[in-house]
């Protein structure tokens, strides 16, 4: 493993380790980079505009058609997927509910399964990992009972800790909390760990490679606690990485910092596999390793450092120490259908997210 890989595995695992056992914030960054980092963003903030413009509201029923094929001994009811987190999440800088990542992943899951699909969506933008046991305790009520919970939640998060500069330890523990009430309600979890904020095209050095390597820190950090916690994880650095620098003019929204419609779906399509195979909807077959594409059992430091350095890349907990990394083929998404045929308001009782993610 690169030596850049092991140093992301160490940073990881003592920040999960400093998370699960109370410890306090670790500091990556050195005091002389202080300084240079504070005059680099407000450089940055001249050039990346925040939106202002609230996402719209895409929860509903998707696939409602399959409610009507499915043999009467068959019928039941939806298949609940919700989404929680950041901006990110929520689907800010798009117009049309059918082009959240929401409503991507529900009309996409509801053609996977053949069986319709309700989405709700709690994201928030300008979420910090800490804003998630709140999203929780709105998804699962204050009983925390999984009667009329999720059966799969997507959370998205991290890009705001990084700007915020939260204790990466305290974020962590943060979203290792509410993937373990999730988890307890009888929910899978996928989690799409923090974007690489390196590649926001206004954005120059040094204060690129310094947010390059934060995010990847944090990145590999929040997979070792998902995965000890039983959820799964897939690396959003295509959110904002590699197929983003290569194509910035389609894959940015107007704001240059969150995606475009083209780039929420290049994010779906990277979720969905995963978002299939924690709900069993994925060949057995697929499941195993395929070394052809780089796929092995690590320990779950080293996945997690190797996923953090590749976007689109999925780590699941296998027994004891070891992680499944997968490196899954994409499909390309169904467009998103009735519930976001429409274009419901947006988000009631949501507040200015002041250009935050």
């Amino acid at each position: 493993m690169p030596m850049s890989k092991a140093s992301t595995a160490r940073v990881a695992r003592r920040i999960a380790t400093a998370a699960a056992y109370g410890g306090g914030g670790i500091g990556l960054l050195g005091g002389a980079a202080v300084g240079l980092l504070f005059a680099e963003v407000q450089l940055a903030k001249r050039k990346v505009g925040g939106s202002l413009d609230q996402p719209p509201l895409a929860d509903g029923l998707y696939g409602a058609a399959f409610a009507r094929q499915r043999e009467p001994q068959r019928t039941g009811r939806p298949l609940r997927l919700a989404l929680l987190g950041d901006s990110t999440a929520a689907g800010q800088g798009v117009h049309r509910p059918r082009q959240t990542p929401g409503a991507l992943l529900a009309s996409a899951l509801a053609a996977v399964a053949e069986r319709p699909v309700s989405l709700r969506n709690v994201a928030v933008p300008g979420a910090q990992s800490d804003d998630l046991e709140r999203q929780v305790t709105l998804l699962l009520g204050e009983g925390g009972g999984a009667d009329d919970g999720p059966d799969v939640c997507v959370i998205m998060i991290g890009a705001n800790d990084v700007t915020h500069r939260m204790p990466p330890a305290h974020a962590v523990r943060r979203l290792s909390d509410a993937v373990a009430r999730l988890r307890t309600a009888g929910c899978e979890v996928v989690v799409g760990t923090c974007p690489d904020l390196g590649s926001i095209e206004p954005v120059g050095q040094p204060l690129r490679w310094i947010a390059r390597r934060l995010s990847r820190q944090l990145a590999a950090a929040q997979t070792i606690a998902v995965v000890e916690e039983g959820g799964r994880t897939v690396s959003l650095g295509d959110l904002l990485g590699p197929e983003f620098a290569a194509n910035p003019r389609e894959l940015f929204g107007p704001d240059n910092y969150h995606p475009s419609a083209e780039g929420y779906a290049t994010a779906a399509m990277a979720i969905l596999p995963t978002l299939c195979a924690a709900l069993s909807l994925w060949p057995t077959a697929d499941e195993r390793p395929d070394a052809a594409r780089r796929e092995g059992i690590y320990p779950v430091a080293r996945a997690a450092a190797e996923a953090a350095a590749e976007g689109g890349t999925e780590v699941a907990g296998i027994r004891g120490p070891w992680a499944l990394l997968k490196h899954r083929r994409r499909r390309r998404l169904p467009q998103a259908e009735d519930a976001a045929a429409e274009d419901p308001p947006v988000r009631p009782g949501s507040a200015p997210s002041s250009g935050r993610t």
